[in-house]
């Protein structure tokens, strides 16, 4: 019965996803057709098919998939060492008091700070090539990895860590059977922030500097004054987005069946 009620909750989840899609698109062209709102902003009718256009005309020397993969591509790199590193240092300080007491004061000052706020350094230590467009989503990632793995090492079960170690389990042992396997949930809750934060990072980055990417359509439609353009790097970001969410949510359910976020 549990599994019955589960499989339509996530249909009717679907359906109402859809419905909410289709009414906001209705009233996006119903304000575009009877308001003022036309002057400024183009229909959803025509946002989208000058989305599915960019698909095979280019938009500056790629189409609107070329960008796209220009985007992942950068976003790839940084997630990729973000994570490792936010899995380790947030363990480490989750677990062990001294690394804590050490790290976790900096960490503290850092994780405020928006990534975008390192631009200007980030431009001034790395240059305007790729290197510091992958130094801004490291941070981005990072960040919310590290904390999540954090919190989930201080919420491993003292109850589990005690048998184990009445069993003779040593403390690599409890590090490595018990700690990390429970902190698994938690750091897939903080891949999938951190994928986010990711991915708004990049375009932020490409539209400050770059020749390509999701961002620099957007800001090439600023500079030419094309709003449609505009929208349809909007929708890309959004499209995109939602893909990656829908994409981890996906692997994590695969990896983590045992755990109740990952049913």
């Amino acid at each position: 019965m549990k599994t019955r009620f589960r499989g339509a909750s996530k249909y009717e989840t679907a359906i109402c996803a859809a419905i909410s899609i289709f009414v906001f698109l209705c009233l996006w062209e119903l304000a575009v057709r009877t308001t003022a709102v036309g002057l400024f902003i183009s229909s959803p009718i025509t946002v989208i098919g000058k989305t599915l256009r960019s698909i095979v005309e280019p938009l500056g020397t790629h189409t609107i998939q070329g960008h796209v993969l220009w985007s992942l591509s950068r976003v790839a790199v940084g997630f990729v060492v973000g994570s490792v590193a936010g899995v380790v240092v947030g363990v480490l300080m989750g677990w062990y008091r001294i690394f804590e007491a050490i790290v976790r004061p900096l960490f503290e000052v850092i994780r405020p700070i928006p990534p975008i706020a390192w631009i200007p350094l980030a431009i001034l230590w790395f240059g305007l090539g790729e290197s510091s467009k992958y130094f801004l989503i490291f941070l981005a990632v990072f960040s919310n990895v590290t904390m999540n793995a954090y919190s989930g090492a201080r919420a491993v079960d003292q109850t589990l860590v005690g048998a184990a170690k009445m069993l003779g389990a040593n403390n690599r042992q409890v590090f490595t059977s018990i700690v990390l396997p429970s902190c698994v949930p938690q750091i897939f809750a903080g891949l999938q922030i951190g994928l986010g934060s990711g991915w708004a990072t990049v375009v932020a980055a490409e539209m400050v500097r770059s020749s390509e990417g999701v961002g620099w359509v957007i800001t090439k439609g600023q500079d030419l004054n094309n709003p449609l353009q505009i929208l349809v790097g909007i929708v890309g970001i959004g499209v995109i987005g939602y893909i990656l969410a829908v994409l981890m949510r996906a692997i994590e359910a695969k990896l983590c069946v045992w755990s109740e976020r990952g049913k």
